[in-house]
C-alpha cells in the first residue's frame, strides 16, 4: 500500500493523519489515511483539519475520496477540540456526499466518530480482523450489564450480517484493491459518466439457460444471481452487502460496456419478500446509482412484503416508502424485467411503469397481479367449497397470473422471451443513454429516513 504525500499540518504537529493525492490502478483519488498504529489511530485537531483539507480538495477538484481508518477516535489528550475536529471532517463529507464517490476501507478499530464516518460513505469494505462501533465494551456493560467483546460487538462479521455498513469483507491486504475493483464501476463525480469498459461479450449473446433456471413449482427457488451473471458482460458481478438482507441482491455490473447497478429479488432468502433491511439496503443503492449516474436494471421476482406484526411495528411502512421513493425520485434510465411473481405493493415498489420506469419487460412465465390465486380465493371465495375453489384459482390463474393484461393496459412494455434478454436490456441501455431530466427547484427532498 503506497503511503501519499501528507497535506500540509501545522508546524510540529506529528502527522497521524495523511491525505493525497494518489493513483489507484490509474484513476486519481484523494486518498485519506488514519490508521497510525503507535497511537491506535487516535486524531488531534491537526488531524481533523488533514481530512477536512483533503476532502475539500477533492470536492474541488472533483476525484473521488478513499478512506483508509483504523482509528480509536478522538485523542482524549486534546479535549473537545478534537472532536471538533471529527465533526467539521463528517460535515465536509456529507457535502462531497452525491457529489463524488466517497469509498472507506476499515483496516483496524473504527470507535466513536470514526465509525460515524464509514457510515457516510458509499462502499464499505471491511478487513476480516477490523471492527466498529460507536460505544464499545467498556459502556455497554456499564450501562447494560452485558459482557462483550469487540468481535462480537462491531466484527466485520457482524457488520457484514447484521447491520449493512460492510459492503464487502476481505483480508486485511485486499481493502485497498478492493476498493479500486469498485471504482472502476464509478465516475470520478456526479457529473462524468461511469467509465466505459471494452468487452469481447456479444451484446447480441442469446441467453436461453436463463428461463431453464425457473424452476417447475411456482413456489420453487433459484438463486437470481446466476440470472444476472448470464446476462451481464463476462459473467462479471461485483455484489454489494450480500451479507445482509439476502433477500434484496444488489450490485455493480456491465452490459454492453456501460457500468450499471443491478436490483434483483432473491427467492432463495425469504421467497424474495421485501422486508425493512431489504428496504433500506435497496434504497441506498439506488440512490447511490442515481447520484453517479449508473443506469438500473431491476430483475422482479416477490410475492411481497413479508407479513408480520414485529415488522409493522418497526416501521414497514416507513422504510417500505424509503424504496419507492428512492425509484420514484431517481433519474437515470431505469429498466425493469420480471422474471416470475410481482405482486401488490411490491409490484409498485420494485420500480413500476407507475414510478416513471423507462423501460418495463417481462418474461412469459411472468405473473404480475394484485396478489396470488391462492391469497384472492381466501378472501374472495370464502365460505365456497373446495371443488369451487379449485376451479375458481385455476380460472384466476389462467385469467390474471400471465404479464399480457398489464401489456394490454401499457403496465408491461413487452413480453420477452428469456434467451433475448441480453440483447433487450443492451439495446435499451444504449436507447436511453443520453436521457436527461429536468429537477423541480428546491433546497432538497425530505426522504423517508
Amino acid at each position: 500500500m503506497t503511503t501519499p504525500t501528507p497535506l500540509r499540518l501545522r508546524e510540529g504537529t506529528p502527522a497521524h493523519a495523511l491525505a493525497g493525492v494518489h493513483h489507484l490502478d490509474g484513476r486519481s483519488v484523494m486518498l485519506i489515511q488514519a490508521e497510525d498504529p503507535e497511537h491506535r489511530g487516535a486524531l488531534s485537531p491537526e488531524d481533523g483539519d488533514t481530512m477536512t483539507a483533503a476532502a475539500l480538495m477533492a470536492i474541488e477538484k472533483q476525484m473521488p475520496i478513499v478512506l483508509l481508518l483504523a482509528s480509536s477516535g478522538a485523542d482524549a489528550h486534546h479535549g473537545v477540540a478534537a472532536l471538533d475536529g471529527w465533526g467539521r471532517t463528517a460535515r465536509v463529507l456529507a457535502k462531497a456526499s452525491g457529489v463524488v464517490p466517497i469509498l472507506a476501507g476499515v483496516t483496524g478499530p473504527a470507535v466513536s466518530g470514526t465509525a460515524l464516518l464509514i457510515g457516510l460513505a458509499d462502499v464499505v469494505v471491511m478487513a476480516e480482523d477490523a471492527y466498529a462501533f460507536v460505544s464499545g465494551p467498556v459502556p455497554v456493560q456499564q450501562m447494560t450489564g452485558v459482557e462483550v467483546d469487540v468481535e462480537e460487538l462491531g466484527g466485520a462479521s457482524v457488520h457484514f450480517r447484521d447491520t449493512g455498513a460492510a459492503s464487502i469483507v476481505v483480508a486485511h491486504d485486499d481493502v485497498l484493491p478492493t476498493l479500486s475493483d469498485v471504482l472502476r464501476f464509478m465516475p470520478d463525480h456526479n457529473r462524468d459518466e461511469p467509465p466505459f469498459h471494452a468487452t469481447s461479450d456479444p451484446v447480441d449473446r442469446p441467453t436461453p439457460e436463463a428461463g431453464d433456471l425457473l424452476p417447475d413449482t411456482p413456489t420453487g427457488s433459484y438463486d437470481v444471481r446466476d440470472v444476472i451473471r448470464l446476462v451481464v458482460d463476462d459473467d462479471d458481478f461485483l455484489e454489494l452487502r450480500s451479507g445482509w438482507a439476502q433477500n434484496l441482491v444488489t450490485g455493480f455490473a456491465c452490459m454492453g460496456g456501460r457500468p450499471v447497478g443491478i436490483i434483483a429479488n432473491q427467492p432463495l432468502a425469504m421467497a424474495g419478500t421485501l422486508d425493512i433491511p431489504a428496504s433500506q439496503k435497496g434504497a441506498r443503492f439506488v440512490s447511490m446509482c442515481d447520484a453517479f449516474n449508473l443506469p438500473l436494471i431491476t430483475f422482479v421476482d416477490t410475492p411481497g412484503f413479508y407479513p408480520g406484526k414485529d415488522l409493522e411495528w418497526r416501521g414497514m411502512i416507513r422504510h417500505g416508502a424509503q424504496m419507492a421513493f428512492a425509484y420514484a425520485r431517481a433519474t437515470v434510465p431505469r429498466i425493469s424485467v420480471v422474471l416470475r411473481k410481482s405482486y401488490g405493493g411490491a409490484f409498485i415498489v420494485m420500480d413500476s411503469k407507475t414510478m416513471g420506469n423507462d423501460a418495463y419487460l417481462a418474461w412469459p412465465s411472468a405473473e404480475i397481479a394484485v396478489m396470488g390465486a391462492t391469497q384472492a380465493a381466501q378472501i374472495l371465495q370464502r365460505g365456497a367449497s373446495e371443488e369451487d375453489v379449485a376451479t375458481w384459482i385455476a380460472d384466476y390463474e389462467e385469467t390474471y397470473l400471465n404479464p399480457y393484461v398489464g401489456a394490454e393496459r401499457g403496465f408491461v412494455d413487452a413480453v420477452i422471451d428469456p434467451e433475448d434478454t441480453r440483447k433487450e436490456l443492451v439495446d435499451l441501455i444504449d436507447l436511453f443513454s443520453s436521457k436527461r431530466e429536468k429537477l423541480p427547484k428546491r433546497r432538497h427532498d425530505n426522504s423517508p429516513l
